[in-house]
């Protein structure tokens, strides 16, 4: 999509923010989703994309925005301008998103996109469309500890009135508990990766120490020292929460309230121990190691 489109896409879609409420969630292959991808689903499992096309996928807040921003920068090399030419809903679409704007259909833009094409998506591996496995494209799978993850999905729950409203502290981490969801999620691509050739990355790792250049060789590139310099210092949280092709002001109020908390609020590890009691975590500790017993997934709650 040409720079002109993207704009006029853009307009229009905050034209229309009017039509936002918060989606219930249904059920699809025993998954929870917002009911307007679930009302869309035939269309997203019939997506075919092209063998050269890349999916980066997370479970929601962790590291989805920053990895897309890292990609989009590696693919420019480091050109802070022509990354700043629209949102990034524009430049990586979301795959299966099919709301009311003001994020434009993901299906939609990627009709308007010439191969290779890069797009996310918060699926379990067991909803991807099959078209990715049998044209063997390359998958970016970021996972975060499921604590951090926890809270900073809290914090959004609160914020995007597009989502089920997210209850009080101490029930949300019972539902996110019992719910399994994230469990599933980052064991179902953890198993997959080396059948797959699935690059798995830790969003505490892209903390720590930049995995940009693991990310450019995954792709087929190569950028000098400098340019990896840049887009680290480009795609550092003090940088990106001012960036407004990244950190969401884009889109308005009445979709993301960020007066109630920000689209990118800390970027941190470790901040999970700021919320959860010493109780709640002695509890979440002894449910996790349950739920986790059949991986050995090297998460780090804590630098």
């Amino acid at each position: 999509m040409d720079k002109k489109k993207e704009i006029k896409c853009h307009k229009d879609a905050i034209k229309a923010a009017s039509a936002i409420y918060r989606f219930p969630l249904v059920d699809v292959q025993g998954i929870p989703l917002m009911n307007s991808i679930a009302k869309n689903w035939s269309a997203v499992q019939a997506f075919r994309p092209d063998p050269s096309d890349v999916l980066i996928s997370t479970y929601p807040k962790a590291g989805t925005t920053w990895t897309q921003e890292i990609v989009d920068l590696l693919l420019h090399n480091g050109d802070a301008e022509i990354c700043r030419r629209a949102p990034i809903v524009l430049r990586i679409p979301f795959l299966e998103l099919n709301s009311p704007p003001p994020i434009p259909a993901g299906l939609d833009l990627l009709k308007s996109v010439q191969p290779p094409r890069f797009m996310k998506t918060h699926l379990p591996i067991q909803l991807v469309p099959e078209g990715f496995w049998k044209n063997k494209c390359k998958i970016i799978y970021v996972a975060r500890n499921a604590k951090d993850n926890l809270v900073s999905y809290f914090h959004f729950d609160q914020m995007d009135l597009t989502q089920p409203e997210p209850g009080p502290w101490d029930e949300y981490v019972q539902k996110f508990m019992k719910g399994k969801s994230w469990y599933d999620h980052v064991k179902g691509y953890w198993k997959e990766k080396e059948k797959r050739n699935i690059l798995y990355l830790f969003y505490e790792d892209m903390k720590e120490n930049p995995i940009i250049v693991k990310i450019m060789q995954y792709l087929d590139l190569s950028r000098s020292d400098d340019i990896i310099d840049k887009i680290v210092e480009l795609t550092s949280f003090n940088v990106m929460k001012d960036n407004p092709m990244a950190n969401y002001s884009f889109v308005p109020k009445a979709v993301f309230d960020q007066s109630i908390s920000k689209f990118l609020r800390k970027g941190e590890v470790g901040d999970w121990i700021n919320y959860f009691t010493p109780a709640q975590s002695q509890i979440f500790d002894e449910d996790y190691a349950r739920q986790m017993a059949d991986v050995d997934i090297p998460f780090h709650t804590k630098i």
